[in-house]
């Protein structure tokens, strides 16, 4: 029987998944705008909407990842070092970057049920996202603890869980986050480069490691 994920494997993974999760960026900016203009249950629509879409990455990540180990050890090893250079990229673009998200926004306004269809939408067709899933996951597969599938699905389901809760607290408390970046407009840029860091470190762990994450047996 295979064992899940380790206590010190899941804290690292929810460690990284928050600090991400609450970096301004696309996602964070639409669930305020709609905490700002239109209230509390558009907020927690559009959290809801980006968090099913997380979960329909995690499957996709799981099915690919599989699929590609099966079929070429050579082909996982280009997409290794391909998610590599984009994690490394997207952390000196998120290093680099201001997006003001204290600035103004009122947003037209929608019912809760297409803010939350239209939050789905975009981010399953984000092929950024999906991207990100495939290099961000297998940075927190660990060999000793069995099925590298099972232990995305944990783990996707981990990430699932936190970025639905985190979009609902950023958008119940989109007033205050927006008044408190206006009184320290110094924070919102430390946090990008805190979260910009972890991604090129992440990117350089997965270019430098000598075997490939999923080094292991699929069978179930």
């Amino acid at each position: 029987m295979y064992r899940m994920v380790s206590f010190a494997q899941l804290g690292l993974f929810a460690s990284a998944s928050l600090l991400l999760i609450f970096t301004p960026g696309p996602d964070v900016l639409y669930v305020m705008t709609r905490g700002m203009s239109q209230g509390k249950k558009a907020a927690l629509a559009a959290a809801a909407g980006f968090g099913l879409g997380n979960l329909v990455h995690t499957l996709f990540a799981v099915l690919g990842l599989s699929a590609l180990l099966m079929s070429s050890s050579m082909a996982f090893q280009l997409v290794k070092y391909a998610g590599a250079a984009y994690l490394i990229y997207l952390g000196i673009k998120l290093f680099r970057s201001h997006t003001a998200i204290a600035a103004e926004g009122n947003g037209e306004a929608m019912s809760c049920m297409i803010i939350f269809r239209q939050s789905i939408i975009a981010n399953v067709l984000n092929p950024k996202v999906a991207v990100f899933f495939l290099a961000f996951f297998p940075q927190f597969i660990d060999q000793v603890h069995g099925n590298p599938q099972l232990q995305m699905i944990v783990l996707g389901c981990v990430f699932v869980i936190l970025a639905w809760a985190g979009f609902s607290i950023i958008g119940l408390c989109s007033g205050w986050i927006r008044e408190f970046f206006k009184k320290n407009p110094k924070t919102e840029k430390r946090i990008s480069q805190a979260a910009g860091i972890l991604l090129v470190l992440l990117g350089l762990k997965l270019a430098l490691s000598g075997d490939t994450p999923f080094a292991i047996s699929l069978s179930l």
